[in-house]
């Protein structure tokens, strides 16, 4: 039986972190280690865990993210807000497999995950491999598939996860989804206008009503 891929989370928000964490421990053939939230504490969980793969932000409370993969030997995947390209090429000459932009949906990391399988299986170490094993797994990588973000931004993708069927707040929205309550607050008042979700009020004890979301479905 093949050992599962151990993927260690290197996030400083611990509410991302747990999502990224929780996605990847639904995937089939992952173990999901527990996540940490500095440079420090990865290189402790490195000698400690011995992750197979890393998921790690940009910038980090102790020092640069993409300075740090360059240096330990480990496949890895950049999660970052930033989206200056600069630091996407910089990633991606330290040795980033892929670069994927915050918020995003949990199917764009699902699928990175699959992906991510089909290229290791392919350029399994103890073997040797042709020129077209590696074209193959290069490929593989870059395909990508369809984004979410084609139909809606990625942002919206991932608050309408958050949402699911269930009527709830922006702050509630927000903290499912891992963003600040003013952006979940912008975005699902632009969905309300387009008819993709419903604003329903709420009146609390205090008597002043409360904003309630729901998805809208066709």
């Amino acid at each position: 039986m093949t050992a599962p891929v151990r993927v260690l989370v290197i996030e400083d928000d611990f509410r991302v972190a747990g999502l990224h964490r929780d996605i990847v421990a639904e995937r089939p053939g992952y173990l999901a280690l527990e996540p940490v939230r500095t440079l420090a504490e990865a290189t402790i969980a490195l000698r400690s865990e011995r992750p197979d793969l890393l998921l790690v932000d940009a910038f980090l409370p102790d020092g640069d993210g993409v300075a740090f993969l360059r240096d330990v030997g480990v496949d890895t995947f950049v999660l970052s807000a930033a989206t200056d390209a600069g630091t996407v090429r910089r990633a991606l000459r330290s040795g980033a497999l892929g670069y994927l932009i915050k918020p995003f949906a949990q199917r764009a990391l699902t699928d990175l995950l699959d992906q991510y399988l089909r290229f290791r299986n392919i350029l399994d170490e103890e073997r040797a491999v042709t020129q077209e094993d590696i074209d193959r797994a290069l490929a593989i990588l870059r395909a990508g598939g369809d984004s979410p973000s084609v139909s809606r931004s990625a942002t919206e993708q991932v608050l309408l996860e958050a949402l699911g069927d269930t009527e709830s707040s922006a702050s509630e929205i927000a903290d499912r989804a891992g963003v600040s309550r003013a952006t979940a607050q912008r975005h699902l008042s632009a969905m309300a206008a387009r008819g993709v979700v419903d604003v329903r009020l709420r009146y609390g004890t205090t008597g002043r009503p409360e904003h309630r979301y729901l998805r809208v479905h066709a």
